[in-house]
């Protein structure tokens, strides 16, 4: 479905993705001519700006005294990279958004190659928050990673990350402070579900996501296709398109297509997947800083058109919850699971001259039938018994056979003659 790709990323740039470019082609913010800025308090200025211009609600610029907080961080020594990341930082916190950040150049990097390629580097943890008390724990080792190596089994919790508390981290600042430079070690404090707790020093290095993973399951007579997307990067949907490809060839007769875990990626991958699953309806609303919203609407046609069931977790977040959403909303699948992870923000990545970068908040959305799920989550159809399965897709994923049920159910169905009245 070539077709189906080309406008999305006209779209995209349209839409977006023209929040970075604009923010790029804007005249830079100059300080008076008396002051002369260094490169480190040059970056501290552009950072402002870059914010400045580009988040999604302006209004908050007012009661933190956004103007009077560039002109502090420029009154403080800053000759260093360190002086200019630590003022930028001290900038950010009064916007109470931990999804606008500063990222450091290994962590801007490594961020942009988890969304372009569909790799990282880092100690290979899938990690997840425990529904009752949200802890931190290890749903799966990625295979062939230093986590793998180092015997770190699915259910283990993740206490301390170089020494600090995963509690006060929470799971996003957790997964990134694993994240590295190859070569680089981290210290990390596990209790494993026997309760022994241990300390374990891993050395990171490059990791494949596997973001996309398929095979077909039987179920009595049928014959179902499972699709799992881990998050969304560049290869996604192409991927996708190969998987469906596959297994419609392999005469599937439903589809169980698993979000469970995936925490989102880019915003286009998440798009064009869910224009190769509904025929020509609404996906997503998105709304800009200046309260203007643009409809995203699929194409018409399809690359699957069967009966389908979606598995949705508290990890499924961002650009996954779009696709959810919209299967939910247009009724092309129903979701079983557990609530939704509740993040109605889109983020954009945008680099500074130093290699490194910012996250800012740039859009929010809703879903087809307009609801706004940031920090409210969506409600599947139906919720699946706990315990949750800490390995989706694995030998003992009680959710998967029981959507395998439900789906066959549904199938069995839609075939059933009608009966006379």
């Amino acid at each position: 479905m070539a077709w189906a790709r080309e406008p999305w990323q006209r779209r995209l740039g349209r839409g977006l993705g023209l929040t970075l470019l604009l923010v790029l082609l804007l005249a830079p913010w100059s300080a008076p001519a008396a002051l002369a800025l260094n490169d480190a308090q040059q970056l501290v200025v552009e950072a402002w700006r870059l914010v400045n211009q580009s988040y999604v609600d302006p209004g908050r610029f007012v009661p933190i005294h956004w103007r009077r907080l560039r002109q502090k961080a420029l009154e403080q020594p800053i000759s260093s990279s360190a002086d200019a990341y630590a003022a930028i930082e001290t900038m950010l916190t009064p916007l109470d958004d931990p999804y606008t950040r500063l990222l450091r150049p290994a962590e801007f990097s490594t961020l942009q190659s988890a969304t372009q390629q569909g790799t990282v580097t880092g100690v290979g943890l899938q990690l997840g928050l425990r529904a009752d008390d949200e802890q931190i724990v290890v749903i799966a080792p990625l295979d062939g990673s230093p986590a793998a190596d180092a015997h770190i089994a699915s259910g283990t919790e993740v206490l301390a990350v170089d020494g600090l508390d995963t509690t006060g981290l929470g799971l996003d600042l957790t997964a990134t402070r694993l994240r590295g430079a190859s070569g680089s070690t981290v210290l990390v404090q596990l209790r494993d579900p026997q309760g022994q707790e241990r300390e374990v020093e891993l050395e990171r290095r490059q990791v494949d996501l596997r973001p996309v993973r398929s095979k077909r399951l039987r179920q009595g007579n049928l014959t179902l296709g499972y699709l799992r997307i881990t998050q969304f990067s560049e290869p996604v949907p192409e991927l996708v398109q190969q998987a469906i490809a596959d297994l419609t060839g392999k005469d599937i007769e439903g589809l169980i297509l698993d979000l469970r875990n995936n925490s989102g990626g880019l915003v286009s991958a998440g798009l064009a997947v869910a224009d190769d699953l509904l025929n020509g309806s609404v996906i997503v609303e998105t709304e800009d800083r200046g309260g203007i919203g643009d409809r995203q609407q699929a194409h018409l046609g399809v690359l699957y058109d069967g009966p389908m069931l979606t598995l949705v977790n508290g990890g499924t977040a961002s650009a996954s919850e779009i696709l959810a959403g919209a299967l939910q909303d247009q009724e092309r699948s129903r979701l079983v699971g557990s609530r939704t992870f509740g993040k109605g923000l889109i983020q954009t990545l945008i680099p500074l001259g130093d290699g490194s970068g910012l996250a800012v908040t740039v859009a929010r959305y809703l879903t087809p039938d307009g609801r706004d799920i940031q920090n409210q989550g969506i409600r599947p159809d139906l919720e699946l018994r706990a315990p949750e399965p800490l390995d989706p897709g694995g030998e003992d994923d009680t959710w998967l056979e029981e959507a395998q049920r439900l789906l066959t159910h549904q199938i069995q169905q839609a075939q059933a003659p009608t009966q006379a009245q």
